[in-house]
């Protein structure tokens, strides 16, 4: 555990120093009595001893602090936290109070004499401070982190409307429906059976980028379907230019991803690249041992370049991180673009 890592809220240090200026006056009080603040030599060296050795073990509370909230993040795990915390803050306390006293009499401090029944009081006090002091800590906690959830779902929402909005645009993008209704108008004339089957699949597709932003997430199992669909239009139309190789497990298929993840991907392959029968784009869709997807295709860029602002690429990652699963990877060389997604599960719908 680095240093940066051991520390609360940002709000917190503020707080203990607010907190520990009192805390040492009521424990030297507890200690020395009256003589504490009617001689200024036992005010100062009291002071600095108390400083000298309890700001440390105030700061070393931060441990456990952070490793439970490490350990248990979740705003429905608050009490298990507080909990924990207080029990293992209470230890803490009552052996450096303890060590404390000990210090005073071993060192024979100017007007103090040890008592056992100082000592209890002010391990009970001290129990009531760390109550006191771990419901503010944890206050403060749970209201940044409710804070950082209600942004991070009003990022996801934002990310949603504009993923929706990006997916509108494709369903009443001119060049895409202008070329499927002609692909279409040359199948009615050639083979109507095939054209029944295009205008099918066209139906399927626009079924699918309708209803699925309704959901965060969506299967893998029904993205493929939708692919499928998809990729039979992009057939139908370039023919032997173009290419799909699907090698998905089983066991991943109902795993879960942002929808239009794998529409996104396909169709930034098909704007970019050359599409020839004897130089076709070949796209691979394929899964990992360790869980994770990877869209790829071979690297044929068009001479002339596609004016793109990288929207779709962007929309993935941002949804990707927003659900916590932000080690997306894309690997970009002269022959090939690779982009590696993590797939979820069902707990995270």
């Amino acid at each position: 555990m680095g240093l940066k890592s051991i520390r609360y809220t940002n709000r917190d240090t503020w707080i203990a120093l607010g907190l520990l200026p009192g805390y040492y006056l009521f424990l030297n009080y507890m200690m020395l009595g009256k003589p504490y603040f009617q001689r200024l030599d036992i005010f100062l060296g009291a002071s600095l001893l108390t400083t000298l050795i309890w700001t440390p073990a105030f700061f070393l509370h931060a441990v456990p602090a952070v490793y439970l909230r490490k350990r248990f993040p979740h705003i429905r795990q608050t009490w298990m936290r507080l909990c924990l915390a207080l029990s293992i803050h209470i230890l803490m306390s009552s052996v450096a109070i303890t060590f404390l006293f000990y210090v005073y009499k071993w060192i024979h401090f100017p007007g103090y004499t040890f008592g056992s029944n100082r000592l209890f009081w002010a391990i009970t006090l001290g129990i009531i401070g760390n109550i006191v002091a771990n419901i503010v800590h944890e206050s403060v906690y749970t209201f940044e982190k409710w804070s950082q959830t209600i942004s991070e779902t009003e990022k996801l929402k934002k990310a949603n409307l504009q993923s929706q909005l990006d997916s509108l645009k494709q369903q009443v993008n001119p060049h895409f429906l202008f070329n499927s209704l002609n692909t279409l108008s040359s199948l009615i004339d050639e083979d109507t059976e095939k054209a029944e089957l295009f205008i099918e699949e066209l139906s399927s597709v626009y079924r699918y980028l309708l209803q699925t932003n309704e959901n965060a997430l969506t299967s893998l199992r029904d993205e493929l379907r939708f692919i499928e669909s998809y990729f039979h239009l992009l057939k139908t139309r370039y023919g032997n230019g173009i290419e799909l190789e699907v090698r998905v497990a089983d066991g991943f298929r109902e795993a879960q991803l942002p929808p239009l993840t794998l529409q996104m991907l396909v169709e930034n392959a098909v704007k970019h690249n050359i599409i020839l029968s004897d130089q076709p784009l070949q796209i691979r869709i394929e899964t990992t041992q360790s869980g994770r997807l990877i869209v790829s295709n071979n690297v044929q860029l068009k001479n002339l370049r596609v004016a793109s602002n990288g929207v779709g690429l962007a929309n993935i990652a941002t949804k990707y991180q927003l659900l916590g699963q932000g080690n997306l990877e894309i690997l970009n060389t002269e022959t090939s673009f690779c982009v590696t997604l993590p797939l979820m599960t069902n707990e995270l719908k």
